[in-house]
């Protein structure tokens, strides 16, 4: 293996997204799910993203998984780490944000790392230290209500302070837009300070591009897929191993569709293929034991649809049963479990949570990635015999149609 980046991403589809982002920049990329085994090997590649489940879990299972995660990188020869979290900034006072990065950076020697979550291409975007989710902030957006991470606070600056020890400072846009050695500068300087880390301000791709130009001395660098894209685009540098917009031939056969996202894009998704596919919608208030036994009956009855089969949990905040999710996961893990002894091949999965509990009961570790179904939700293949091509989709990602398209995509 000859990877130049490796990355640590809190949560399977956020290691999809940036993924995806390192494998346009030209890199050979490869994803692993969970901390990897000693023994753990992969295909010769450029880039390796280790996706956790991290971003909600107790901040000290977050901080083992990663020191896992990070230990086998360094083992591989990959001296260069890439913190990857939501362009939402999704975490709490007490981490998992802060704390994972503490262990990255005490691991590189206490060198400063910038922080930056901008996804231009998304409507994320930071000025003087604020995140701004389309022309709004953070803090009234949706995720303001979010049920696990709730974002009160636009501030990152703040935000961040309060789950490290180590002092957090802004590098405004300003600097940002006077260059590289502006902001190399910056660094230098809030170093001499003592500061740990820099929250830098992008408003645009250049921007990432700069900060990317900037940092490229430093052991570790922590953002969105954004920022893991002006990366990978300099890592790559004119020597690109693939063509990013190259198409591959996904297994035939029959496709299931999960999905346990309650955004707004996801359930826009799930109203447009429910026309097309038979559905089936999980009901938190049913026993757990029935509500798993009802499903895998309905999938047996329908499987093998010509357009494919939705079995989905999401649903507008006046319908959602608190303390549910966890059940859903888990009936949806076991549908999915199901499908694949029945013979399904393509997996299409819409939100986090439920992605990785859907790819923990296929037993999938690692994945080549493919050509994206939409930005940021790209194809991953197995290179195991059984050859399933699955979609993990971040609840916001994809275009209305994406479900429907992913159903029929060959």
């Amino acid at each position: 293996m000859s990877a130049v980046l490796g990355c640590v991403a809190d949560d399977y589809t956020g290691g999809t997204d940036v993924a995806a982002a390192l494998r346009r920049s030209g890199l050979r990329t490869v994803l692993l799910f969970g901390p990897p085994r000693p023994a753990t090997a992969v295909p010769d590649c450029d880039a390796v993203v280790v996706a956790l489940k991290t971003r909600s879990v107790p901040a000290q299972e977050a901080v083992t998984a990663s020191w896992a995660a990070r230990d086998w990188l360094v083992r591989q020869g990959i001296g260069r780490v890439y913190f990857k979290y939501c362009s939402t900034f999704d975490s709490t006072d007490q981490g998992n944000i802060g704390p994972v990065a503490d262990l990255l950076t005490d691991a590189a020697g206490g060198r400063p790392a910038v922080v930056c979550p901008a996804a231009p291409e998304h409507g994320r975007t930071v000025y003087q230290g604020h995140l701004f989710v389309g022309d709004r902030l953070l803090s009234d957006s949706a995720m303001r209500h979010h049920p696990l991470t709730p974002m009160t606070d636009p501030d990152l600056v703040r935000v961040l302070a309060r789950q490290t020890p180590h002092l957090v400072a802004l590098i405004p846009h300003g600097t940002v837009e006077r260059g590289p050695d502006a902001v190399r500068g910056a660094l230098e300087e809030l170093e001499a300070r003592g500061v740990r880390y820099a929250v830098a301000d992008a408003i645009g791709d250049r921007d990432l591009d700069v900060i990317a130009r900037a940092t490229e001395h430093l052991p570790v660098i922590t953002g969105a897929a954004g920022l893991a894209r002006a990366v990978g685009a300099l890592a790559a540098g004119s020597d690109m191993r693939i063509d990013p917009n190259g198409m591959q031939t996904l297994p035939p056969g029959p496709a299931v569709v999960l999905a346990g996202s309650c955004s707004a894009a996801t359930l826009e998704q799930v109203a447009l293929a429910r026309r097309t596919m038979p559905s089936y919608r999980l009901h938190a208030e049913k026993d757990g034991l029935v509500l798993v036994e009802e499903a895998l009956a309905w999938l047996e009855a329908h499987f093998g649809a010509e357009h494919g089969v939705l079995v989905y949990s999401s649903a507008p905040p006046g319908e959602r049963s608190p303390g549910s999710a966890e059940l859903m996961e888990q009936a949806l893990a076991a549908v999915a479990a199901r499908a694949a002894e029945l013979g399904a091949r393509r997996f299409v999965v819409a939100g986090g949570e439920t992605s990785g509990a859907v790819v923990n009961a296929l037993g999938v570790t690692d994945v080549v990635v493919g050509a994206e179904a939409d930005r940021g939700v790209p194809w991953l293949l197995t290179t195991d015999q059984r050859r399933l091509a699955l979609l993990l989709k971040s609840g916001n990602f994809g275009r209305p149609d994406l479900l429907t398209r992913a159903v029929e995509a060959t």
